[in-house]
């Protein structure tokens, strides 16, 4: 499975209520002006300005 990275261009809200800052890496899956992103497991709902798409890595699930 191919895993989808980015990184954060400004402070985001998970919906835990912790606040991640910039440069802070996520988890990205689906495509579009809206993304779901993960930080261990957190979900934060991102607009496509809110973060930079970076590279992916194939990971292998357990």
């Amino acid at each position: 499975m191919t895993q989808r990275f980015g990184t954060l261009m400004v402070p985001v809200p998970g919906l835990s209520g912790t606040t991640y800052p910039p440069g802070t890496k996520v988890a990205i899956r689906g495509r579009g002006a809206t993304v779901d992103a993960f930080v261990h497991g957190d979900w934060l709902p991102l607009a496509w300005w809110e973060f930079a798409e970076g590279h992916t890595e194939d990971t292998t699930e357990s």
